[in-house]
């Protein structure tokens, strides 16, 4: 993503997810992804910046609203760089068809409860 600090300040892929509480195998993920840049050791263990601790932070964040890597991957690094960010110019719209999405499931969802207290409520009905 950016021009790499000093190795020193490279953090081991368990110490990433320790300090992100993510599991190793979610940053392999988002490092094949392209979210997160890795070097490799002449051991071949992956090595993060500082910096990927704000970004799986971000990552998580970002999914947990609903958004998927591939929409995640299409932001920019704004919103990966900068620890609950909460938008940039650039995904507001994306951000605003992520709502209106979760606003048609909710409604979905409630319709379909209301029809099962209906059904309950018709079935009890039937059995006095």
């Amino acid at each position: 993503m950016k021009q790499r600090p000093s190795p020193a300040d490279d953090l081991k892929i368990g110490a990433l997810a320790r300090a992100t509480g993510a599991s190793v195998r979610s940053i392999r993920h988002y490092d094949q992804q392209g979210l997160l840049a890795s070097t490799r050791a002449e051991n071949g263990y992956r090595s993060f910046p500082a910096v990927a601790i704000t970004q799986v932070r971000q990552i998580q964040r970002l999914i947990a609203t609903g958004f998927s890597l591939e929409e995640i991957r299409s932001f920019p690094d704004c919103m990966l760089l900068i620890e609950g960010a909460k938008a940039c110019a650039n995904i507001t719209e994306a951000q605003r068809k992520r709502l209106a999405i979760l606003e048609r499931q909710i409604e979905a969802l409630e319709n379909q409860r209301q029809r099962l207290r209906a059904m309950l409520i018709e079935s009890q009905e039937a059995d006095q």
